[in-house]
């Protein structure tokens, strides 16, 4: 029986999976982010990750990695695409991680994708021969991936230091926050700059702030409005420039939006319901990998490849 192989590599977990002409996934494993920083530290662990599919790497039909800063640096892309094709051929593809996202959620028709993860970015097409990918933000951690788990975390961390300094009477976020993150007000800075994974440490404090706005603390509400604000204009851009009109089709996809908060205010910014995401990333991958193969892939395929996902997402300890 054939197979085909999916990956969706993001900044704080990566999915690799196997599935079978039914749908059904044979595979699946779970591992740490590859750190989308320019360089070629992502190649070791990639190629440990498909090492435990051996088997399957060898002998699929075809397969689509979705890995960070694929078109975004021309030298990054090109190693990307160089160490795939070295270990699968003409037979594997390279694609950024929100397309598979964006394939993933709408199975092939057109609409708008907001993924925040880690980092956040807009993806939209109408999904016809010849229609553009737009894709909106991205632009990294440094100078930009507004509304995402990284953005959350580091205004609640800035929110942190204007409290301790006596800038913002934010005492309960303040000692809150301490306190999930194992610091107190003398060790608070050294928390900040000694964390080994930045992006990573920094996005695990937006739960923090997700809890806390889920309590009804206005200053995490106002911090979680303010990124629904900013995952708004980036979603509601892509759309407009791949050519869509009204209404907006829009779903999501990232940690982010475990926050009902987050999501129900992006509701009201968009002033429409999202459509719930057909699959998950990993999905998305698994998908352009069997159409890639020329597989027929019809409604029942795609919801028994989703239930399977689900299935195996929900028996990984982190998962989302």
């Amino acid at each position: 029986m054939g197979l085909v192989i999916g990956l969706d590599g993001g900044g704080s977990k990566t999915h690799l999976a196997v599935c079978d002409r039914a749908g059904h996934v044979t595979g699946f494993h779970a591992a740490s982010g590859f750190a989308p920083n320019l360089s070629d530290e992502w190649i070791a662990p990639f190629e440990a990750l498909l090492a435990r599919e051996a088997g399957a790497v060898a002998g699929c039909e075809a397969a689509v990695f979705g890995l960070p800063f694929h078109g975004e640096d021309a030298a990054h892309s090109a190693s990307q695409i160089a160490v795939v094709e070295r270990l699968l051929g003409a037979r594997g593809l390279v694609q950024n991680d929100v397309r598979i996202a964006f394939d993933g959620a709408f199975a092939g028709g057109p609409g708008a994708l907001i993924l925040a993860g880690t980092g956040s970015m807009a993806w939209a097409s109408l999904s016809r021969p010849g229609d553009a990918q737009v894709r909106v933000g991205g632009w990294g951690h440094a100078i930009g991936d507004e509304g995402s788990a990284f953005w959350i975390g580091l205004e609640a961390l800035n929110l942190v230091s204007r409290a301790l300094d006596g800038r913002a009477e934010a005492d309960r976020f303040r000692d809150t926050v301490l306190a999930a993150i194992g610091a107190d007000p003398e060790t608070f800075n050294a928390w900040v700059y000694g964390v080994e994974n930045e992006r990573k440490s920094f996005a695990a404090v937006a739960m923090i702030v997700a809890t806390l706005a889920e309590a009804g603390d206005a200053f995490a509400q106002d911090i979680l409005t303010r990124a629904a604000d900013h995952l708004a204009l980036q979603v509601t851009t892509a759309w407009r420039l791949a050519g869509g009109q009204a209404p907006l089709e829009w779903s999501y996809a990232g940690g982010v939006f475990r926050s009902e908060f987050v999501l129900k205010r992006l509701q009201e910014r968009l002033r429409s319901a999202p459509r719930a995401p057909k699959l998950p990333p990993i999905g998305g991958a698994l998908l352009r990998a069997a159409q890639n193969a020329g597989w027929t892939v019809d409604d029942e395929w795609i919801s028994t490849l989703a239930a399977s996902l689900t299935e195996q997402l929900n028996i990984q300890p982190n998962k989302g």
